[in-house]
């Protein structure tokens, strides 16, 4: 089944050919900078871009007859790929961003050994990123979105107005978020009624990220699928709807920063073993103080979203589009 091709959006089909030719798009654009590592952030664009379109052919799938190297599969298997060699980026400008700078110079010189490892491990990964790049299997998704995008073939649900399917398309991804059990750490449920505590110490939050820290990070990625399916649809709501792609998007940044701390923290004792308490005394003891900071702004998001009203605002917003 074939649709026009429309200048301004009206049906599912058309907001499926719009979105994947915009980060498509975004995708290629980046593609030369990311093989000849000029630049990180292309290799952050291009990520986004793919991580884009693996959210195009989870929302709009059910309307597009797509070849089979077109698949959630093998455009989560490439950004994956990409997404190792990014976290690398991101952990080194993270220490001389943010905590170097606060250190003693006796631990700075400590950490060189940590920067040589990191360096041999991202020439692995990049070396991982050029051969992906290079292969069949990219070539094969590539070519599969520019073929589509060529001659853009639909199934029959294409054809319905955006309007009529839209809560049906966001409203799952929202309640899988609402109804995750990682907005219930750190709590207790008193006579049916959630409690959250405000007097945990930093020593016992870190005693819960140890055991929960898997749990919260999931919760940041499903923020991040929800926040990513809303931007696909901005212009057909309101104030409210941006409202809420704002608190999403507030969501996946502090609980991602609570994560990229952990990661750092765990990728330190990997490479100083036991040692890493008198060596980086001072970086685990700031690394520590950040989570208990963020854990604060968390807490005051936590108990919102788990008010009634809150999560009923957020289904009626989507209920009743432009």
């Amino acid at each position: 089944m074939k649709l026009a091709t429309k200048t301004t959006a009206n049906t599912l089909g058309d907001y499926a050919y719009q979105a994947i030719e915009k980060h498509a798009k975004k995708t290629w654009k980046w593609e030369k900078a990311v093989k000849k590592d000029e630049d990180p952030e292309a290799l952050h664009q291009m990520r986004v871009g793919m991580r884009r379109l693996r959210t195009d052919i989870s929302k709009f799938g059910l309307a597009l007859d797509l070849s089979k190297p077109v698949s959630e599969k093998n455009i989560a298997k490439i950004a994956r790929t990409l997404g190792n060699l990014r976290d690398l980026d991101v952990l080194k400008e993270a220490l001389e961003n943010n905590y170097i700078p606060h250190l003693r110079r006796k631990e700075q010189a400590s950490l060189q050994t940590a920067f040589g490892a990191l360096s041999k491990q991202r020439e692995i990964e990049l070396a991982n990123v050029q051969k992906t790049l290079k292969d069949e299997h990219y070539k094969s998704v590539k070519q599969g979105f520019q073929d589509w995008l060529e001659k853009p073939n639909y199934q029959p649900l294409a054809s319905l107005s955006i309007q009529q399917v839209l809560p049906d398309l966001l409203l799952p991804a929202v309640s899988t978020l609402l109804l995750h059990p990682g907005w219930l750490i750190g709590t207790q449920i008193v006579n049916s009624e959630v409690v959250i505590p405000t007097d945990w110490t930093s020593e016992k939050l870190e005693e819960q990220l140890a055991t929960q820290g898997e749990t919260l990070h999931s919760l940041r990625k499903q923020a991040k699928r929800v926040r990513y399916q809303m931007e696909l649809f901005t212009e057909i709501y309101g104030e409210s709807f941006a409202a809420h792609i704002a608190e999403v998007k507030n969501i996946q940044e502090i609980l991602g920063a609570m994560q990229d701390s952990m990661v750092l923290a765990e990728w330190l004792v990997d490479i100083f073993k036991s040692e890493t308490r008198t060596q980086l005394g001072g970086l685990t003891a700031l690394l520590a103080e950040n989570r208990y900071n963020l854990w604060q702004q968390w807490q005051p998001i936590q108990e919102r979203y788990l008010k009634a009203e809150t999560r009923h605002s957020f289904h009626l917003t989507i209920l009743h589009s432009l």
